[in-house]
């Protein structure tokens, strides 16, 4: 508890920037997940081709290594320069995407057919049926997949500590500079780690509950 105590301000930094990553990558990766997954379920050939192709390169790309093109190959592109942190968000939202966008197209594909010809047989387009009659179901379908990408992006935060990224990976780091015990130090993440894990999941069940009542 003492090693807790001394260094309090540490750890209050670091899970304050790995939730601030989380929430912000968790939002931006839901919003370019359901377009990709829309992308790769559009009646336009073109229109799949380029869901398919950004979900299989992105996915069969380590994460690591996008954090290092963000990290080392942006600043050589002559864009506007952005923080550290915000570059590994950006790979964060970029890597986690392409797993959102296969569990909505799952979440889809789940749905009967004959909802969306019934839907298309009373005059609705593709985006009226997307909008009023699939995703609001596949939101419901997803919500176990969809907690488990993003309690996977949740524990992929602690790659930008490579990357000069302040968060709650770069404690051990940074305690061991400071002389303290490693061991002690690496428990208390894991604590903390299994703390924000269970908020999750204790999220995840609400949702269920809530949407198999109604």
């Amino acid at each position: 508890m003492q090693v807790l105590i001394d260094n309090l301000d540490l750890f209050i930094l670091g899970f304050r920037n790995t939730v601030v990553m989380f929430v912000i990558s968790a939002v931006l990766s839901l919003a370019l997940g359901i377009v990709i997954g829309v992308l790769r379920i559009s009646p336009s050939s073109a229109m799949r081709a380029v869901g398919t192709v950004y979900v299989n390169v992105v996915r069969n790309t380590p994460l690591a290594l996008l954090m290092m093109f963000f990290a080392l190959g942006y600043p050589k592109l002559g864009l506007p320069a952005l923080d550290y942190l915000t570059l590994a968000i950006s790979a964060l939202v970029l890597y986690t995407a392409s797993y959102v966008a296969e569990v909505f197209r799952s979440g889809i594909n789940s749905i009967d057919k004959g909802q969306t010809e019934a839907a298309r047989a009373i005059g609705l387009n593709f985006t009226q049926v997307l909008g009023e009659v699939l995703v609001p179901q596949a939101f419901r379908n997803v919500v176990p997949p969809l907690m488990s990408v993003f309690i996977a992006l949740l524990k992929n935060t602690t790659v930008a500590s490579g990357f000069s990224v302040m968060q709650a990976g770069a404690i051990a780091a940074n305690m061991s500079e400071r002389g303290e015990n490693l061991l002690v130090t690496l428990l208390w993440v894991a604590l903390f780690f299994l703390i924000l894990v269970l908020a999750l999941a204790a999220l995840q069940r609400r949702f269920e509950r809530k949407w198999a009542r109604a």
